[in-house]
């Protein structure tokens, strides 16, 4: 048997090197190895290599299975009005899969003019993109030609919850019912703290008719409290029996120098029409301007989007509270809804998403200010295995990175220090 393995061992080598040739050498007995280990290495490791192996799922990148780039689609069906700034589409639901199609709730703005702030606004005229605003959906057979539907919940009459504008929703399916939860604004945005608690309205089709409480379901917080002002994006999934909402809110601008800080928080409750009940521990996560999770293993994922220290990053929480980072990423998307087919069935061994719709904000600049809904495609799953979609070190042309150049303001104050070095 010795002779056999031997000779097998001497075939696998390059033509060019027999087996008696000098073989590669051994790295030393406190370096560390050529080719990577797997699993962290039991030797001596400096605080950045140890971390890459025990703060994310993953040593590699393109092994991570919460890595992904994102790829952006435009979508076919939306009329914009020639970009000038009086319809907007935004904030996307999740995507769901029913009736052979896939059904899409977002905020839907149709406005005389484009938002001209809160001093502006009137009964008409909105203070900002989603003031004023509807919940319509749309219907597609492949997730990229899309047929508007029409409103699902309309603003309702005053003082009801919402009769200022209704926006930010989100989708729950619940034992056979269809839950719509979102913003409900009673004042023009911008005027104080943007006075946004949750309200939800309900159907037994998602095509309506929707039936609104007329209540609020999750309130601001008590005067003094992180939430006070604003409970935003409220996102629903089922884990373990219960519906967990997450929402994020606005919170602690002092001054010019500390502007808003935007975290996230987690309310429970066993029905989808409440009571709800914050979490103890909220906020549960410090980074991300909109909510975007979905069920993955035994826990949930997140996407912590353009804010916090730990913006840019995909976050995992296996209690569904306690979220650490998973992966640092590039091109989030903005309000992602993506398709989840388990955000409802109470998974034990959520497998991840592949697409979903977003939206770019500020589409045809800010005089004409509105937003535009897209499709964003990412390898986030389980069952996926799309090596493309792991790849790293996006490239941008110079005009790319000159678009976010130096203001009159920083020209003017680095033209002040050469002056000030000249005079000394």
């Amino acid at each position: 048997m010795k002779k056999i393995s031997y000779l097998t061992a001497s075939l696998t080598l390059p033509f060019f090197v027999s087996a008696n040739s000098p073989q590669p050498p051994q790295p030393s007995e406190q370096a560390f190895p050529f080719y990577m280990p797997d699993e962290k290495p039991d030797m001596p490791l400096s605080a950045s290599v140890a971390r890459n192996y025990d703060n994310y799922l993953a040593n590699r990148q393109e092994n991570n299975e919460l890595y992904t780039q994102f790829k952006y689609t435009e979508l076919n069906g939306f009329d914009y009005h020639g970009g000038d700034g009086t319809i907007s589409r935004r904030d996307p639901s999740k995507v769901i899969f029913e009736n052979g199609k896939y059904y899409v709730w977002y905020t839907y703005r149709n406005t005389p003019t484009a938002p001209k702030g809160a001093e502006k606004s009137s009964d008409t005229i909105p203070s900002a993109d989603w003031d004023l605003s509807e919940i319509w959906y749309a219907t597609s057979e492949d997730g990229f030609t899309w047929q508007e539907q029409g409103v699902a919940v309309p603003r309702p009459p005053k003082p009801n919850v919402g009769w200022r504008s209704v926006s930010t929703t989100d989708i729950l399916k619940w034992k056979g019912k269809y839950y719509l939860y979102y913003q409900g604004f009673m004042e023009a945005s911008g005027k104080r703290g943007d006075d946004c608690p949750v309200a939800v309205s309900y159907a037994d089709s998602p095509d309506g008719p929707w039936t609104a409480l007329n209540q609020i379901v999750i309130p601001n917080g008590a005067k003094g409290d992180w939430d006070q002002f604003s409970i935003h994006d409220p996102y629903p999934l089922v884990h373990d029996g219960k519906i967990y909402l997450y929402y994020k809110s606005d919170f602690s601008k002092q001054d010019a120098k500390r502007g808003l800080v935007r975290m996230h928080g987690l309310a429970i409750a066993e029905n989808p029409l409440g009571p709800f009940k914050k979490h103890p521990l909220n906020p549960i996560m410090a980074a991300g301007h909109e909510t975007t999770l979905f069920p993955f293993k035994k826990g949930v994922a997140a996407f912590a989007i353009r804010d916090g220290n730990e913006r840019n990053t995909i976050q995992y929480a296996e209690d569904w509270v306690n979220f650490k980072i998973a992966s640092i990423v590039e091109l989030m998307p903005n309000a992602a809804g993506p398709f989840i087919p388990d955000a409802f069935t109470d998974t034990k061994d959520g497998r991840g998403i592949t697409w979903g719709i977003s939206h770019f904000t500020a589409a045809n600049g800010w005089q004409n200010n509105h937003s535009v809904l897209t499709r964003f495609d990412v390898d986030l799953s389980l069952d996926v295995d799309d090596r493309q979609m792991k790849r790293h070190s996006l490239k941008f042309t110079p005009e790319e990175h000159y678009r976010y150049g130096l203001s009159a303001q920083q020209k003017k104050r680095i033209q002040q220090q050469t002056e000030k070095l000249r005079s000394e």
